[in-house]
This record gives structure tokens, sequence and C-alpha cells, in this order.
């Protein structure tokens, strides 16, 4: 089935199958607003499913004010959770029934392949048709990474990176826009380097530069998704569990009107200073505000870049929830200390009352497949 194709109206429902994988910060959820809006725009029905190690994940709210109809598998990885996986794509399915769903992996997982994509495609043929897998590539920390420079992460946290692109069936460069001509060809030479023969492009998930390339390749039926991954998994529990997890919501209010915007860049630029002082690295800090039907996001994708508002609300608030999701190497207990310094601070600064309502703050536990199939179907 091609997502720009209808199927003969004779033909069993299939739902094509689109996951978009990359490192923590790569703009995967940027990427998955942008196809939604694409095939919505074609007349198809879409459904999203998000994934994070803890709830309240900044892009699924992200994803919903923007009106899209959201699942969420919480707590533990695609991987680890099939099941549940397997339960969140039925219930978009009962409700809406979706000709696409894109799904949103967590950034830290790998071995996809051999735990998604295979086990769908073994156990679930009839109803879902499974497009080419892509994993977007973060320039930032790619770079450093495919040189063997310091990236600011272990060689174990790295490797984690390193093993999401073996198994891609095209590997996106993303913030293609940002990119000299120089830096690119260096990117796509150390990509080829690393896996000789897979596809690389270059997209801007920003922009849509590069989409229409991507779009295509989607719609491509042929011999995907079958990268089984050699692969080590204590590196790779110990990589991931070298990355402090924070999820922490608050409510916001004012006895005078606030910008909702200004407080989000705050609290990720406070965040950005504090953690730059201790040399922790920074795989992605994210910030909603939500508010009567409006929303805002701010995000840090990287220890050297900057702050950025990447979705404004253009509001004054007197009241808002703020949700901020961090993953940083560095230990949960200080991130959690770090986090709540720089909303004090913030709130202090703009005339601000904040209430803490959940947080969590934890390192990931290691990966445990609910099923790994070692020869692709």
């Amino acid at each position: 089935m091609s997502c720009d194709v209808t199927a003969a109206e004779t033909a069993p429902r299939t739902i094509r199958f689109i996951m978009v994988g990359g490192f923590l910060g790569a703009g995967k959820t940027t990427t998955l607003a942008r196809l939604a809006r694409h095939y919505m725009g074609e007349g198809l029905t879409v459904g999203i499913v998000t994934n994070d190690q803890a709830t309240d994940l900044v892009d699924t709210n992200s994803l919903r004010s923007q009106g899209f109809d959201v699942g969420e598998v919480a707590g533990a990885c695609f991987c680890c959770h099939f099941n549940e996986l397997i339960a969140t794509l039925g219930r978009l399915d009962t409700a809406n029934a979706p000709d696409v769903i894109l799904a949103e992996p967590v950034g830290s997982c790998t071995d996809l392949v051999a735990t998604v994509v295979q086990p769908l495609k073994q156990l679930y043929a009839a109803r879902f048709s499974i497009a080419p897998y892509g994993v977007l590539l973060k320039p930032s920390h790619g770079l450093k990474i495919l040189r063997g420079e310091g990236s600011g992460f272990s060689p174990k946290a790295a490797y984690i990176l390193e093993k999401q692109l073996e198994e891609a069936d095209a590997v996106l460069i993303n913030r293609a826009d940002e990119l000299s001509p120089e830096q690119m060809q260096e990117l796509v030479t150390l990509v080829k380097a690393k896996i000789p023969g897979t596809p690389v492009l270059r997209v801007s998930a920003k922009t849509g530069d590069g989409f229409e390339v991507y779009r295509e390749l989607l719609g491509q039926d042929g011999a995907f998704g079958r990268k089984i991954l050699d692969i080590d998994y204590d590196i790779y529990a110990e990589g991931e569990a070298e990355l402090g997890w924070l999820n922490a919501s608050v409510t916001i209010s004012g006895e005078e009107p606030i910008s909702l915007d200004g407080f989000l860049l705050g609290v990720i630029g406070y965040l950005k200073e504090k953690l730059a002082a201790t040399g922790a690295e920074t795989a992605h800090l994210k910030a909603i505000g939500l508010w009567e039907g409006f929303f805002g996001v701010a995000n840090l994708t990287s220890s050297d870049g900057p702050a950025e508002l990447s979705l404004p609300s253009n509001c004054q608030v007197k009241q808002a929830e703020v949700v901020v999701n961090a993953r940083v190497a560095i230990d949960p207990e200080e991130l959690q200390t770090l986090v709540t310094a720089s909303l004090a601070e913030v709130a202090e600064e703009m005339g601000v009352t904040v209430a803490l309502r959940q947080t969590q703050s934890f390192r990931p536990g290691r990966p445990t497949p609910t099923h790994r199939l070692a020869t692709p179907v």
C-alpha cells in the first residue's frame, strides 16, 4: 500500500505504519507534525503515537494542541511495551480508523527493527503496512560522534546513536537549512562511511526542505525494515542509564498578565546556563505552556546550541500549565534540583507564582524487549 494511492475497495484495509527514529532532540516531533499535515491535506486520516519513559510528555501535549489524534505509550519504550503499543494503535483505529499512523519512539532507544518493526510484520501483517524506517540525525551531536570527537556523551551513550543509524532504511540529516555546504558534505561523507549503501537524505523538519523526497520514500514497498543489529545490550543499557531523565508539570499564575513565551524561554535559558556550569551535556530540553487552547514550546537540543522558541504562543496569561522535559547526561537528582531552581528564578524575575503538580526524575532501566526477532520476516 502507498500513502499516495488508495487501495482497491475490495482489498483488505491496512494501516500504513510510519515510524520515525533518531536520537533525543533530532526533530522527530516536528517531523511527525509535518508529515501529519501533509497526509491530512491529501484527505487521509492520521493517528500519532508518542513514547516516553514517563508520563507528562511535552511532545504529546504539543501534538494534541496542534489538533492531531495522539495516543501515548508511557513508562517504557515501544520495544518493552510492545503490547501497550498494539493496544494504543487499536484505540486509535477504533476511534478514527486512520489510514496512516505515525510513531515516535523514545530517542534513547535502538534495536527497533528487531523489536518493533519485525514483530509487527510477523504478527500483524494483515493489519499494518510497514513503511521504510527513517532515522533523523541531529548535526550538533552527529558530527562530533561520527568524527570520534568528544560529544559531551560517553562512548556508551554515543553507541546508541551509532546503532540507530545502522538499522535505518534511510538516514535523514535534519536542520539542513542551518548547515553550511561544507558541514553538510562532511556529515554525508561520515554517514556513508559508517553505513555504506544506506540512502542519506538532507531535510529540514522546520522548513520542509527535502520532505518531498522523504515522502516518496515512505510511499515505497520493498525489502525495508530488515536490518537486524548486532548489538551489545550491556553497552546499550549502560549508555541509556547515563542520561538523567526528568518530567515535571507546574501551574504558573500571577496577578498581572505573564508573557507565556517569555517564561518558557527563560526556564530553558536558565537551565542551559546551569547545566553548562556543571559540564553536563544536554540531549534535549523542552518546555510547553498551555492556556485555554493556546500553547507555546521552547527547547534546547544541545549544550552549544541556542535556547529556542520553536512554537510561540504570543499569549499574555494570568495562569497556565507548564510541562518541562529534560534529558541530560547528569545525575537525575541534580537535574531535578537545577530544574526546580530555574523555575524559581524565572518566577521571581517575572513576579510569577509556581505550584508544582508532579515531577519524575530517574535513569532509564535496562531495556527488556517483549519480542526480538533475530531473523527478518
